[in-house]
């Protein structure tokens, strides 16, 4: 299954966390992941392609 979520680098030390189906940067919680640092944004970028993933197998199991 394909990640979700992809890290850009808009600065060094300014990262982007992008929705890779829409090709815009991701919203949580009314928040626009833009200019985090790289270790916020590899943390955030790796819990949410996990929680994505669970996800989409609970979407496929219902059918």
């Amino acid at each position: 299954m394909a990640n979700r979520y992809a890290l850009r680098m808009d600065l060094p030390q300014s990262w982007t966390i992008i929705d890779v189906f829409t090709g815009q940067p991701a919203v949580v919680r009314q928040k626009v992941l833009v200019g985090m640092s790289p270790r916020e944004a590899e943390d955030l970028v790796v819990q949410m392609n996990v929680g994505d993933v669970r996800r989409r197998e609970r979407a496929e199991r219902k059918g």
